[in-house]
C-alpha cells in the first residue's frame, strides 16, 4: 500500500531537473546495468506513517573500503572527498516499516547514474529503491526526484571543522545540524555512533507530509552526552 503517495507526488512535482549534491566536484560515471538485489527479510506492506531520510559520513563508511573496487566512485578519491551523503529514504509504519514491495516499474540505468552524485553506489540505488522506494511510488524516477527536493533543502554543516573541538558530543554533531537548518528540532534529528563512538549517519525523521517530526525515541539513536568522534578521512 503506497499510503502518503499524494504528498511523495505534489512534492516530486516541484522539482522538474535533476540538482546534484556536491556536483561542482562529482562527474557520475556511465552505468550499464542494474544490480541485481536479494531481498534480506520479508515483505511487508504498511501503511505509511512518516519518513526517515538517512544520511550516511561518507569519510566514516570508506575508512576500511578505500582500495574495495566496488566502492570505488565514493571512496577512491577521484570525485573529491564525500561528506554527508543519502544512504536512502524509508517510509515508515506505526510500529515497523514497510519493505520489500512490489515494484511496478523497473529501474533503469539512467535512474542510477542520475542519482550516483547523492548516493554515489549503483547496489546503494538499487537496493534502496527496491527495499523502500517500491512502497512509496510507483516509479523510481519519482523516488529519487523525492530524494533530491529532500536533500536540496538542507544545509550542511562543516563537520570536518566541528570534528576538531573538544570533548564532542552527540548532541553537538545534533546542535549543529539544527543551527544550520532552523526549522529542524533537534528532537527530529538522529545521530548514530559506531560503536566505537565514530559518527555513522544522521537520520532525519519526517511526518507523512513531509514536515520535521520528533523521532520515535527507538529512531533517535545516540543521547546527547555520548561522547562522539567525526572521521576526517586523513
Amino acid at each position: 500500500m503506497r499510503a502518503g503517495f499524494a504528498g511523495v507526488a505534489a512534492l516530486a512535482a516541484l522539482l522538474p531537473a535533476p540538482a546534484l549534491a556536491q556536483a561542482y566536484q562529482c562527474r557520475a560515471p556511465q552505468v550499464a546495468s542494474v544490480p541485481r538485489i536479494v531481498p534480506d527479510g520479508p515483505r511487508r506492506v504498511l501503511p505509511v506513517t512518516g519518513y526517515t531520510l538517512a544520511l550516511s559520513w561518507s569519510p566514516e563508511f570508506c575508512k576500511p573500503r578505500s582500495r574495495d573496487r566496488s566502492h570505488t566512485f565514493q571512496c577512491a578519491g577521484k570525485q573529491g572527498r564525500f561528506g554527508l551523503v543519502v544512504h536512502g529514504l524509508r517510509p515508515e509504519g506505526a510500529r515497523d516499516w514497510p519493505q520489500w514491495c512490489e515494484a511496478r516499474t523497473a529501474l533503469t540505468p539512467a535512474d542510477i547514474r542520475g542519482a550516483m552524485c547523492l548516493m554515489p553506489s549503483e547496489r546503494l540505488v538499487a537496493r534502496q529503491w527496491a527495499k523502500h522506494g517500491a512502497c512509496m511510488v510507483k516509479r523510481p524516477a519519482n523516488y529519487l526526484k523525492v530524494i533530491r527536493i529532500l536533500r536540496s533543502g538542507l544545509r550542511l554543516p562543516d563537520y570536518d571543522r566541528i570534528s576538531r573541538e573538544e570533548g564532542l558530543t552527540a548532541g553537538r554533531i545534533r546542535a549543529a545540524f539544527a543551527d544550520a537548518n532552523p526549522e529542524w528540532p533537534e528532537a527530529a534529528i538522529a545521530v548514530m555512533l559506531s560503536p566505537r563512538g565514530w559518527l555513522e549517519e544522521i537520520r532525519l525523521c519526517y511526518s507523512k507530509t513531509f514536515h520535521p517530526v520528533r523521532c520515535p525515541p527507538a529512531r533517535r539513536g545516540a543521547k546527547d552526552n555520548t561522547p562522539a568522534q567525526i572521521w576526517r578521512g586523513l
